[in-house]
């Protein structure tokens, strides 16, 4: 990947100013090593810009890479647009509006995707229902209380406790080994009754 730190950029004949270079262009010498030059100088200003606007080095250096290939389109054209600094990052400018449209549609459709998986079949979830009560069914009685206010009734294991008359301890004990009955019998092992 290239480097855009301002390091690495070569130095420019150009004046430092951010005049509009189109007649430097069509006037005499190479108009590929002027414009090369406006680049150059551009390079630093618009990954500069780029960067704090996307937060990553690598997305600012891929923006970076977009806005010059545009620029270099946009001047091949029969009537290229006046040609400055102040342009390019003006191209700049829009890749990132186009980046962050792209990403939002992307987002969009990811939820869109994620909603719809999560509400394929409505029976799943009934079915499931059904057999996690004809599970708990098979469990012995104190496993079975045990899970039914912890988990159908949504009590805190203290009071689970209280209601069994165990301590706190034997309690979270009673559930473990509830919770590894249910699991066994769930998946079609033999439930214990320990």
């Amino acid at each position: 990947m290239a480097d855009f730190s301002p390091r690495t950029r070569r130095r420019s004949a150009l004046p430092d100013d951010d005049r509009d270079v189109t007649e430097q262009v069509a006037g005499s010498g190479d108009p590929a090593t002027r414009l090369l030059d406006l680049f150059d100088r551009a390079l630093p200003q618009v990954y500069g810009y780029l960067l704090p606007r996307c937060g990553r080095a690598a997305l600012a250096e891929d923006l970076t890479a977009e806005t010059f290939l545009a620029a270099v389109e946009a001047v091949k054209r029969d009537d290229p647009p006046p040609v400055s600094i102040a342009w390019v990052i003006g191209v700049a400018r829009h890749k990132l509006v186009d980046h962050w449209r792209r990403t939002s549609r992307e987002e969009r459709n990811l939820r869109a995707v994620h909603d719809d998986s999560a509400a394929d079949d409505p029976w799943d979830a009934a079915l499931d229902g059904l057999r996690a009560r004809e599970t708990l069914e098979r469990l012995a009685p104190h496993h079975r209380i045990a899970l039914t206010l912890r988990y159908v009734d949504d009590l805190p294991v203290v009071d689970v406790a209280g209601i069994l008359d165990r301590s706190l301890h034997a309690t979270e004990a009673l559930l473990v080994r509830a919770r590894a009955a249910f699991r066994r019998a769930y998946s079609g092992e033999e439930a214990s009754d320990g």
